[in-house]
């Protein structure tokens, strides 16, 4: 199993700590030592004041702030959580991606989903009713410019003539492409075009207001792999090649008086034995140190055990 953290960034407003250049060096060089294997940062360009407010939090562009974290690291993956791909041009993420991946040693991994705040679309510029079909073509686009030379492309939103985008990402064949999300939608997309499949735990509330499917159980996480794993069959693909990430509904919050460890690594074999290879650990956001405590405690309890 593989660990990852996103930069605790939870709250409005955030811990000035958080957002400094020697705490996100400090948090990520911490989850390094400690050996987990996936760092990352969210995606909210501009948010509105009532989401903020009604428990949304503030965010650092993913790419700029996960260039800083690499160089401060040496084997963290990097990767977003997740980048709401319909915000951009995919020539853009394809030059940022690459970028990232070429000055780290091949240590970035493209995690993008169809966003869902609408007034976030509308500040900027784009289509919230078109957001599906701006990810399907942008997907297509990415993965053919980090691969081809001379690239044409004809969509409904993207067009391109001859286009070389050098230098290319070191990662072979390219960095890894996961999908973000619960629906159905979300995994035809992972098996068709993507490496990887990355939903969160959505309550029946939570999935309503993110507009995806609830998964509140470990049967409805199981559910959503079988037909994962179905998909990929269908295109002809492999499924060990395959990345899932997910949350450990086991043991409680690695930050909480009330963590316990034994649960937590028997929910972690549950969880790979259904297909699991990631996972995503919380961590606290009030302060730098306790961010820091934190990981600390989780090696000794979990990733040492």
């Amino acid at each position: 199993m593989h660990f990852t953290i996103t930069h605790p960034m939870h709250r409005h407003p955030y811990n000035p700590e958080l957002v400094s250049g020697s705490g996100i060096a400090a948090v990520a060089a911490a989850a390094e030592a400690a050996g987990f294997h996936g760092f990352g940062f969210t995606d909210h360009p501009a948010p509105t004041q009532r989401w903020l407010d009604a428990g949304g939090h503030d965010a650092l562009d993913p790419f700029v702030a996960m260039g800083f974290a690499a160089a401060h690291t040496s084997t963290l993956r990097l990767i977003p959580n997740i980048v709401v791909l319909p915000y951009r041009n995919p020539f853009v993420v394809a030059k940022s991606g690459a970028t990232l991946d070429l000055l780290s040693g091949g240590r970035f991994t493209l995690a993008v989903g169809v966003g869902y705040l609408k007034k976030e679309f509308a500040a900027l510029g784009v289509d919230y009713d078109e957001r599906a079909e701006l990810f399907d073509e942008a997907l297509d686009v990415i993965r053919t410019i980090w691969t081809t030379d001379d690239v044409s492309f004809e969509g409904r939103h993207f067009t391109a003539r001859g286009i070389t985008a050098h230098p290319r990402p070191v990662s072979e064949p390219h960095p890894p492409i996961w999908i973000g999300g619960n629906t159905g939608a979300a995994r035809r997309r992972a098996a068709q075009k993507g490496d990887g499949w990355c939903p969160f735990p959505a309550p029946a509330a939570l999935a309503q207001t993110a507009r995806t499917a609830a998964i509140d159980s470990p049967e409805r996480l199981v559910d959503g792999i079988d037909d994962l794993r179905r998909r990929i069959d269908a295109a002809g693909r492999d499924w060990t090649d395959f990345d899932v990430v997910f949350s450990n509904f086991d043991g409680g919050n690695p930050a909480a008086d009330d963590f316990n460890a034994d649960a937590y690594l028997t929910g972690v074999e549950k969880l790979a034995t259904l297909g699991v290879t990631w996972l995503q650990v919380s961590l606290p956001g009030d302060s730098v140190a306790h961010a820091i405590e934190t990981i600390d405690r989780f090696r000794t309890l979990v990733i040492d055990a």
